[in-house]
């Protein structure tokens, strides 16, 4: 049965998550549309943001599931597949499912991007970290 139906929410009202030390390095989001979180299927949706001040080079990941970025504000490179791509306020990046890639913030003001993915849940998506990806915001 699926679980689709009308929804709304707001991004202040959904919890922050991430850390400054984790596994992506310094950066926090806010999932808006996960199917475990929302009355929703078919898409994850959330809101990342990048602080200013991070290291040099993304910490580089993959994840079978394709992944969409808006770029809300702020500036940034995404590094996908080898290649280095800028970033700014209305940019759209599309990742192919299984790419290394990473994203960084080379501006003064935080990036805030928005991501989605084709899956149910966040918890479907699992990530990958190349042994010699560097360490930095991803």
């Amino acid at each position: 049965m699926s679980r689709r139906e009308p929804f709304v929410v707001h991004e202040e009202d959904c919890p922050v998550e991430g850390a400054d030390d984790g596994a992506f390095g310094p950066v926090h989001w806010r999932t808006l549309l996960s199917g475990d979180r929302s009355p929703t299927d078919a898409l994850t949706l959330g809101v990342a943001t990048l602080a200013t001040g991070g290291p040099e080079r993304p910490r580089l990941h993959a994840h079978a599931h394709p992944e969409a970025y808006y770029i809300l504000s702020g500036e940034g490179v995404v590094h996908i597949a080898g290649a280095e791509h800028a970033l700014r306020a209305g940019t759209a990046v599309y990742i192919p499912g299984g790419a290394v890639h990473g994203a960084r913030n080379t501006g003064t003001e935080p990036l805030r991007l928005l991501y989605v993915f084709p899956a149910d849940s966040f918890d479907e998506i699992q990530y990958e970290f190349p042994e010699a990806s560097p360490e930095g915001p991803g």
